[in-house]
């Protein structure tokens, strides 16, 4: 599933987590409502007094003993490395986009994220009333995204750091990479320990 560049700027996608998760709950719906059917003789009286295992596959899986011990092992592996794909795909990093400027064979030039959030952090903590400030590039080279955190000093005007942030980091940053639009995920916080609070 495809995520718009202004939702990669918000936070990592767990899409895929959650659909898997979603199937393995539906399923498991599925097969408790389909053996409270059966338990209740829904499906006639004869059906909720046969065994959980059927007789017939039962004595199937005994005359074919060596295919059905083959097959089970087959499916166990193909379980245990889905799982472990899975398992380290989860905990791969989220991707760092760099962006090509110029793609010209001998004369490329490339922007790479930890250069692109350099900038961009430096540029944020030029703002009066930041006093620190941090960058990351986060999405896909074709639609990339921002995601900054601001540390804000006491008493410091909110407006007026959204307005300076846009005017000049920004937009400073969407010209120089050629872009219409960046989208970008901005967190504000106040760089004090005590209880002072921001206008």
């Amino acid at each position: 599933m495809s995520r718009s560049p202004a939702r990669r700027a918000v936070g990592r996608s767990h899409a895929a987590e959650r659909t898997l998760t979603f199937l393995l709950g539906l399923v498991a719906v599925l097969a408790g409502a389909a053996a409270l059917v059966v338990g209740q003789g829904w499906l006639g009286e004869f059906r909720g007094q046969r065994p959980l295992l059927d007789p017939i596959a039962v004595g199937w899986l005994r005359d074919h003993e060596l295919a059905a011990r083959i097959g089970a092992v087959v499916l166990g592996v193909v379980l245990l490395v889905a799982g472990l794909w899975w398992f380290f795909r989860s905990l791969r990093p989220e991707r760092r986009p760099d962006l090509a400027l110029d793609a010209t064979p001998g004369a490329e030039l490339t922007v790479t994220a930890a250069a692109l959030a350099g900038a961009v952090q430096a540029d944020a903590e030029d703002i009066a009333g930041v006093t620190r400030a941090r960058a990351r590039a986060v999405g896909t080279p074709a639609a990339p995204a921002l995601r900054v955190t601001l540390w804000l000093s006491e008493g410091t005007d909110v407006r007026r750091i959204w307005t300076d942030l846009d005017a000049f980091v920004l937009t400073r940053a969407r010209e120089a990479l050629g872009l219409d639009s960046l989208p970008t995920a901005v967190r504000l916080e106040l760089d004090t320990a005590g209880p002072a609070r921001v206008r």
